[in-house]
Parts: structure tokens; C-alpha cells; sequence
């Protein structure tokens, strides 16, 4: 047994710490300084003040906790099993790291219940935070009443001295100070080591005071590794601050307790090895075998699971009370909890005819979003500084700011990265908000980090990307994303979805809002665009659809996507006229029509017909798996150029008389 002067919370903090250090040996792979360091904050803050019920990780209002610093998740995993959370036993405990476990290398919100969002790329975690933190607001001030607070939570990060590195943190925090979102509290690892070593290498700047500038309440717990009553009263103290974020810097000890690699490189990535854990364990006095922890150290642990059921019946009570004085507001709220979308909100898409005024894409999205969001409430996002070039303003809502934080149109600033990350937290967020931003196609670039997230998250987030393609123009070859298309469709579970027309652009908005374990991503012209015959909403799920047909088993098929369908619309009828048999397919969607069984498939790009021409204003990477060997690309495989759109387009081939020049040539 341990010996008697060590403290029960002792015991508590040193279950976490050895639970890490086991699992890291176990695997022979993982962090376990993070953990070694941080378990006095986190067994703090999770003691004694979150709220959450571990017999329902999802129930509504819980506190949301983020581990930003992702690679030190044995402490989120040691106090997910400690605390009495169904999803890590200690067996999973046993498990880490391994094939098929639900304690993997990082955490991640789609394996392991209790987790809220995927961290791994250092600094994300800490923006979802910011996220996570406008949703609660944004629903506060929706949803409560003078005498009847529903959303009542906080947000709760720890991160470490990566996610401070990182440029999408500051982005984020930056916007949360602005935002004075009170509830949102960080606790700051600073433990000065990072995978190279001590920081003061490459970061020696003053972070509370770079957070003071972002706005921020900062603090400073200066004995991060002991003292406890002193990271109590700092979070007490941080949520008295309403009107600021607040940032808690607690200075620790990384791999504490180790005798030779405590505050070294060598305990950041890295097993602490035999020798190094039998010297830990006597320096730590813990006289307990691999994976054991203490009884009474469980047991205090454990009380979080009746703890938790009172919150919650506590808040079902708050509930039941919001039903009876509000039950129209208390309906629309657990409508969207559900995720189910409002009855019929498809019925508000905006449909065209071939008589309608040709518009930019971008356009059609403008005229789309905003029916939509008539009649979606939980639709909510914006656009990092483009507003008025994405055309993505809400003109049923007014701005959401400091104070009007019930407000739906999101000003993120020049900061693509960041909004990304945020959009993904407000997605997580559990509350049914559908969360979409915007900018300049080509900038996808800026964010693409987040955007894999997304993926990977199964967060449905909404990215609305114009100025598609070298017909934007003058802007040149720095703006034209001749290959950005292709990279993003290289990202396994998004939908990348580039419309030709109207009635496709409500159809990409269909499956944007419907998917919401899928991201999905739409790229809208600057140019106007004509509506089409044959085109439609229902069409788009297929990904890819005959628009228009020859009599009989076409000679030629000509794909297209977005702005070049029409083009191959055009060519087609004076191919025809020449007595060819053209079919025309618009293909919005690779991995829609992916999802396609085989035999649609067959018959919209049947195997038979090996003369395929592909028209697309981009690179024609990827494209030969539709194309055929017999088939061609008409692409962009160089940089853009400045000059006038139409111009651009011309020079580079998208003319009707060029696509029916290299269909001949594939005929002939």
C-alpha cells in the first residue's frame, strides 16, 4: 500500500500519471510527459468543477472539455475510465494505441464517446474550443429566458506550447477576445519543452501578454505541478469574468516525477522505459503494480457518475419547465438537438428554367443560402473578409457580435485557418447548429487543415468557395486555384461539388445540409452561368447525370463540371447538327457518383462508349479514371493568368468551337 502521508488527491493525480506512464510502456508508443505534468490542472478542473455526466457522455448541457495538445490523450483517456465513462475500460486503457481500441493515438470525436473534437494537428483543438464557445452563446441568447436558463455551459481547453506556436490558435484567439466569449476558459500547459527541446530555442515571447492583447482575462498558476488550491482559485476566479475568454498560464513540470527525464525532450514523445518507471514509481511513492489504481483513488474518481445524473436531472427539470412556459422555443430547440431539419425546409429551394436570368453560381448561392436560412434557424456561419465577394450575408439576421450573440452572420476577419477550426467546433458542438464560411476558392489552401478535420471529424460543415476557376480574371494566377479542385477531392469523406446552374447550386445546398456527418464543400463561378435543360435539385445526389442525350448509343459523351457543362451543351448541339450522337453528362460530384451503385454507374458512363471528353476549367489530374484511355482532358496543367475572365477562358480553350475540335479529333 501507499504509504499514509500521501493525500487522497495525491493518490487522484498519481492514478492519471501512472495510468499514462503504463499505457505509453504497454504500447511502446505515445506522450506521457503531457500527462505527467498537466494531472493536477486537469484532475482539478475535472473534480471540481465541470460538469458532465459520464453515464451520458452527450446529455446537452455538460461542460465540453478539449484536449488541444492531442498528443498527450492519455490523460484524457485515464480520466474518461477513472471518472466512469462506459467507452474506456482499462482494458481500452491496456488497448492504447492499438488496432481497433477506442483509445487511439490522438482522440478522436467519431471513436470514443466523452471525446467532443478530434485533436491532433497542435492548435485545431483550441479553436474548436472557440467554436464550441460561440455555439453556447449563440444558443443562450436564442433559447433563454429571465427565468429559465437552458444553455448554461462551459468550454474548457488545456493546450500546450505547439498549439501557442501554431498561427491558427492565434487566429481563433483573436476572435474569441473580440468576441468576449466568457465562457470559454483555457488552462496553458507551460512546460517549455516541446519535441526539439526546451522552447527557448524557437519561442520566447511574453504569451499572456500576446492573449492581454487578444483581449483575454489572463492568470498565472505559478506551481502548476502542487499546488492545487491556487489552479482552484484561478478557475474560480476565470469564471467570474463574463465578458472575456479567459487564459490561465500554469507553469508545470513535463514528465514530472521522473527522476532523469522529468523537463527534458526525452519525456515528450517518448516511453519512459523500465528503469525510468521503477525510478518514478519510488520517487512518486507509488507502491501500486502496472495499471492498478488505489480504491480509494477510484472511488473519489467515481463520483462524477452521481454527481453527473443530478446535473442532469436537474437540467431535465430546467427543461421540463422551459416546455410548459415556452413550448413553441422549447419544440424548435429539441428539433434541433435531434438533427432533424425542419419539415419540408426543401420546399424553400429556389428552382430555375432555361427561360431565367443566367447568373454566377456564386449568385445562385446567394439567392439559395438565404431561402434557406428563412427557414433553418440552426443555419449559421459567414465569411472571412469576403462577404460581399462570396455573397454569403443572412439577410434575415443581423451580426453576430459581442452582446448579439443571437445574432446568425459570423464576421471571421481574415483568418481562413482559424474559421475553418471554428466552424468545425460549432459543428461538434451537439446542438444541431449548422455551421457554414466562406471565402475565395483558391484560399482553401490557407485552411485545408481544417477542412481534413471536418472529413476525418464527420463534421457536416458548409464551405462555400467562389471564384472557381481562371474566369475570375484579373486578379491572375495567384488567385486562379487551376489545381485546388483536384486536391480537395483527394480528401477521403467530402463532398466537393461544383455546380453548373441554379437548379444544381440548390441541389449542392440539398446534400450540403442534409449531410452532417459529411463535410461538404461547393465551388461557385464569378461568371454568369446559364440555366440548363434537364438540370435539377434531385439530380446533383447522383453526383453525375445525363444532361442531355443522343438516339441511341452515343458516339462521344462529353463530361463537364460547373461553368464548362454549358459549353459542353453548346458543343453537342453543333456536333449533332453534324450528325454525331453526343451524350452529355454533368458531373458535380466525384464522390456522389462514386456512392452510385454499379449499374447507374453503367448507364450514365457506359464502358462501351470509350470516346469521353472531360472539360473542366482546372488541372486534369484525376480525371483520366473518367476520361478512359481512349479518352481526353481539356485542363489547365499551368498557372493562370491575368487578364479579363473571358479572356482567360478563350486563351485557354474553353471555347464551343475548341471542346467540338477535340471531340472531332477523338472521333476521327
Amino acid at each position: 500500500m501507499a504509504v499514509a502521508t500521501q493525500s487522497l488527491e495525491t493518490l487522484c493525480i498519481n492514478s492519471i500519471r501512472f495510468l499514462a506512464i503504463d499505457a505509453v510502456e504497454k504500447a511502446k508508443s505515445g506522450h506521457p510527459g503531457l500527462p505527467m505534468g498537466a494531472a493536477p490542472m486537469a484532475f482539478v478542473l475535472w473534480d471540481q468543477f465541470m460538469r458532465y455526466n459520464p453515464k451520458n457522455p452527450r446529455w446537452f448541457n455538460r461542460d465540453r472539455f478539449v484536449l488541444s495538445a492531442g498528443h498527450g490523450c492519455m490523460l484524457q483517456y485515464a480520466l474518461l475510465y477513472l471518472t466512469g465513462y462506459d467507452s474506456v475500460s482499462l482494458d481500452d486503457i491496456k488497448q492504447f494505441r492499438q488496432w481497433g481500441s477506442t483509445t487511439p493515438g490522438h482522440p478522436e470525436n467519431f471513436e470514443t464517446a466523452g471525446i467532443e473534437v478530434t485533436t491532433g494537428p497542435l492548435g485545431q483543438g483550441i479553436c474548436n474550443g472557440v467554436g464550441l464557445a460561440m455555439a453556447e452563446a449563440h444558443l443562450a441568447a436564442k433559447f433563454n429566458r429571465p427565468d429559465c436558463e437552458l444553455v448554461d455551459h462551459y468550454t474548457y481547453v488545456i493546450l500546450g506550447d505547439g498549439c501557442n506556436m501554431e498561427g491558427v490558435s492565434g487566429e481563433a484567439c483573436s476572435l474569441a477576445g473580440h468576441l468576449g466569449l466568457g465562457k470559454l476558459i483555457a488552462l496553458y500547459d507551460d512546460n517549455h519543452i516541446s519535441i526539439d527541446g526546451s522552447t527557448d530555442i524557437a519561442f520566447t515571447e511574453d504569451v499572456s501578454k500576446r492573449f492581454e492583447a487578444y483581449g483575454w482575462h489572463v492568470l498565472h498558476v505559478e506551481d502548476g505541478n502542487g499546488d492545487l488550491d491556487a489552479i482552484a482559485q484561478a478557475i474560480e476566479e476565470a469564471k467570474k469574468v463574463t465578458d472575456k475568454p479567459t487564459m490561465i498560464k500554469v507553469t508545470t513540470t513535463i514528465g514530472y516525477g521522473s527522476p532523469n527525464k522529468a523537463n527534458t525532450a526525452g519525456v515528450h514523445g517518448s516511453a519512459l522505459g523500465d528503469d525510468e518507471i521503477k525510478l518514478t514509481r519510488e520517487n512518486l511513492e507509488w507502491n501500486y503494480g502496472s495499471f492498478e489504481v488505489p480504491d480509494d483513488a477510484l472511488s473519489r474518481f467515481r463520483k462524477a457518475i452521481d454527481r453527473g445524473a443530478e446535473y442532469e436531472a436537474e437540467w431535465n427539470q430546467t427543461l421540463s419547465d422551459y416546455r410548459s412556459k415556452y413550448p413553441e422555443a422549447a419544440a424548435e430547440f429539441e428539433r434541433m438537438l435531434s438533427g432533424q431539419l425542419p419539415q419540408s425546409w426543401a420546399e424553400a429551394l429556389p428552382t430555375y428554367t432555361p427561360d431565367d436570368k443566367a447568373l454566377a453560381t456564386r449568385k445562385n448561392s446567394e439567392k439559395t443560402l438565404n431561402a434557406i436560412a428563412e427557414v433553418v434557424p440552426e443555419l449559421i456561419g459567414g465569411s472571412a473578409d469576403l462577404t460581399h465577394s462570396n455573397l454569403t450575408e443572412l439577410h434575415c439576421s443581423g451580426e453576430f457580435q459581442k452582446g448579439h450573440y443571437e445574432n446568425r452572420n459570423i464576421h471571421f476577419g481574415v483568418r481562413e485557418h482559424g474559421m475553418g477550426a471554428i466552424c468545425n467546433g460549432i459543428a461538434l458542438h451537439g446542438s444541431g447548429l449548422i455551421p457554414y464560411c466562406a471565402t475565395f476558392l483558391i484560399f482553401t489552401d490557407y485552411m485545408r487543415a481544417a477542412i481534413r478535420l471536418s472529413a476525418l471529424s464527420q463534421a457536416g460543415v458548409v464551405y462555400v468557395m467562389t471564384h472557381d476557376s481562371v474566369g475570375l480574371g484579373e486578379d491572375g494566377p495567384t488567385h486562379q486555384p487551376v489545381e485546388t479542385i483536384a486536391s480537395l477531392r483527394a480528401i477521403p469523406n467530402l463532398y466537393v461539388i461544383r455546380p453548373a446552374d441554379g437548379n444544381e447550386t440548390s441541389g449542392a445546398y440539398k446534400i450540403a445540409l442534409e449531410s452532417r456527418k459529411t463535410p461538404t464543400l461547393m465551388a461557385f463561378s464569378r461568371q454568369g452561368l446559364p440555366n440548363l435543360e434537364g438540370s435539377s435539385i434531385e439530380a446533383v445526389a447522383k453526383g453525375a447525370y445525363i444532361l442531355s442525350d443522343a438516339d441511341g448509343t452515343p458516339d462521344i459523351i462529353l463530361i463537364g463540371t460547373g461553368s464548362e457543362v454549358s459549353l459542353c451543351v453548346e458543343a453537342a448541339e453543333q456536333l449533332r447538327s453534324e450528325g454525331k450522337k453526343v451524350r452529355v453528362v454533368s458531373m458535380p460530384c466525384w464522390e456522389l457518383f462514386e456512392a452510385q451503385d454499379t449499374s447507374y454507374q453503367e448507364s450514365v458512363l457506359p464502358k462501351s462508349v470509350t470516346k469521353r471528353l472531360v472539360v473542366e476549367a482546372g488541372t486534369s489530374f484525376g480525371w483520366c479514371r473518367y476520361a478512359g484511355a481512349e479518352g481526353d482532358i481539356l485542363g489547365i496543367d499551368r498557372f493562370g493568368a491575368s487578364a479579363p475572365g473571358k479572356t482567360n477562358l478563350e486563351k485557354f480553350g474553353y471555347t464551343v468551337d475548341n471542346v467540338v475540335s477535340r471531340a472531332k479529333a477523338l472521333l476521327s
